[in-house]
């Protein structure tokens, strides 16, 4: 997936390059605006993937450490199910 998204970034840089080189010869702003445009969508693209990377592996990370019973009363909640207080017993600490 990285090489697809690396692929694409490559080209919109390429792209861009090439916008602002004409807006340069030309002494067009529209071109050099666009230019602009393409490169920071290249840039947005790089940033959303590498948050993204590090939310999905704390995520996981996350995932990990939950009790088993968290998952049954995250389902209870979601249709409106009661929950006994015997089924659910975990503390959450904050901070460590």
């Amino acid at each position: 997936m990285l090489l697809l998204i690396l692929i694409m970034v490559i080209a919109l840089v390429a792209w861009a390059l090439r916008l602002m080189e004409r807006a340069i010869e030309s002494q067009e702003f529209s071109l050099m605006l666009a230019g602009f445009l393409v490169a920071s969508s290249a840039a947005a693209m790089m940033t959303v993937y590498f948050l993204m990377g590090n939310y999905m592996v704390y995520i996981h990370q996350a995932s990990t450490h939950l009790p088993a019973d968290y998952a049954l009363s995250l389902e209870a909640e979601l249709i409106d199910l009661p929950v006994e207080s015997s089924q659910v017993s975990f503390d959450f600490q904050f901070g460590r």
